[in-house]
């Protein structure tokens, strides 16, 4: 039965909006009518009225989800969806009592819209398909191996532990990162209000001097000027130089030059590499671990990875493995992936436990990275600070320098 969105207003005048079930407009129209809702406007959930679905087919579009969901939000409504499954309740009452606890409409919408596709006989990865930008081909691969297998509720419950321990991740580094950030944006903003507004009129008292000023008064008071002049032009440029690298890049061929150049370099290329390698581990172990098979894995597991070199290398794994390489032979050949994630992978080839393997590696490296990143910001604090209080001194030292010279003449 399909969805409807509606707008109406109650008896109190009041204006009404939700999401209700029918078979048509017209059914849903009566519906409201017999709730003492007065309709407004009745359109189908997730689309636009305008549009017909006859000439689509099986496909049509969610316009309102050309985006992915929040990884809060993905979390929370898998792990409602795999603790009613496993309790036996059918999925597709159990997507009616998930949508039904969502408070984001246009979510609400969406689970109704893939509710609405199950019952028509489609299987529940079948509907998901048709929101790619909500769900990912990740997620849709471990639901269709999870309904061919029959065991989807587990298989979502291992998918919600995946996205909120992703998330987790990503919350904690960037809860680590404020501080460093705040003290470093603070620290640029009071040395440019001093650069830009303080030292010119402290400068003045010299201006009319005859005596040769010390020179690092006259490169404050040089920098001063510029930045008092062409400060926020010097921003704006800065900005548009941003945007347009950012544009340039988007040609794969220089964002393939320029992700080769990252990994080349000493610190920065081993956390790129380590980030990404830990990202393809466990998303090949969530995969693998779910029964989907190794081929589809692997190039399911390369859509994770951000840099383009790692990605290109982890499709070519896809091709040895076709051909008959192991898995572990075909990683050490792009010499790209660490070698620990190597060791495990040809561990769990050689047990039978590849999926337990590749999840002891990538909590290994997210272990490893963790600290590589609090070390980083460890040492960033203090680094800011004494980078201030240097660029502080100078400044101070600029202005007094000329004061205790007139002194010493007086």
């Amino acid at each position: 039965m399909p969805a409807f969105s509606y707008q109406a207003i109650d008896a109190q005048g009041r204006q009404q909006k939700g999401v209700i079930e029918g078979d048509s407009e017209r059914a849903v129209r009566a519906d409201l009518r017999a709730r003492n809702l007065k309709p407004i406007s009745v359109k189908p959930a997730g689309r636009n009225a305008a549009e017909g679905s006859a000439s689509t087919g099986f496909s049509f579009q969610l316009p309102k989800f050309h985006r992915r969901i929040k990884d809060s939000d993905l979390t929370v409504l898998t792990r409602q969806l795999s603790s009613l499954l496993n309790s036996g309740m059918p999925l597709v009452e159990a997507l009616q009592s998930t949508a039904n606890q969502q408070r984001k409409q246009p979510l609400k919408e969406m689970i109704l819209q893939v509710r609405s596709r199950v019952l028509e006989g489609h299987s529940f990865a079948q509907a998901l398909a048709e929101a790619p930008y909500a769900f990912d081909s990740m997620y849709r691969a471990l639901v269709r191996a999870g309904e061919s297998a029959g065991y989807l509720g587990p298989v979502l419950e291992r998918l919600a532990a995946y996205t909120e321990s992703t998330f987790e991740t990503r919350q904690r580094v960037k809860m680590a990162m404020i501080y460093p950030v705040v003290l470093l944006v603070v620290s640029v903003g009071v040395i440019g209000m001093l650069m830009t507004f303080v030292v010119p009129e402290l400068t003045q008292v010299f201006a009319h001097s005859s005596r040769e000023l010390p020179t690092l008064t006259k490169v404050l008071i040089s920098v001063s000027n510029y930045l008092s002049r062409w400060g926020l032009w010097t921003m704006l440029a800065l900005l548009l130089a941003i945007m347009g690298v950012q544009k340039w890049l988007q040609k794969p061929s220089r964002t393939l030059a320029w992700h080769n150049m990252i990994l080349s370099m000493p610190v920065f290329g081993e956390i790129s590499a380590q980030i990404n390698s830990a990202r393809f581990a466990s998303t090949l172990s969530l995969l693998t671990g779910s029964g989907v098979p190794l081929l589809d894995a692997i190039k399911i597991s390369t859509q994770v990875m951000t840099n383009a070199v790692m990605a290109r290398a982890s499709e070519k794994l896809a091709v040895d493995v076709q051909e008959g390489s192991s898995l572990s032979r075909a990683m050490e050949k792009t010499k790209l992936f660490p070698p620990l994630l190597v060791q495990m992978t040809a561990s769990g080839e050689s047990s039978g436990d590849l999926d337990k393997q590749l999840e002891h590696a990538a909590r290994n490296m997210d272990r490893e990275l963790e600290w590589r990143l609090a070390s980083a910001l460890g040492i960033m604090e203090p680094l800011v600070v004494v980078v201030m209080g240097v660029l502080v001194t100078g400044i101070v030292m600029a202005i007094l320098l000329p004061i205790f010279e007139m002194n010493t003449m007086v």
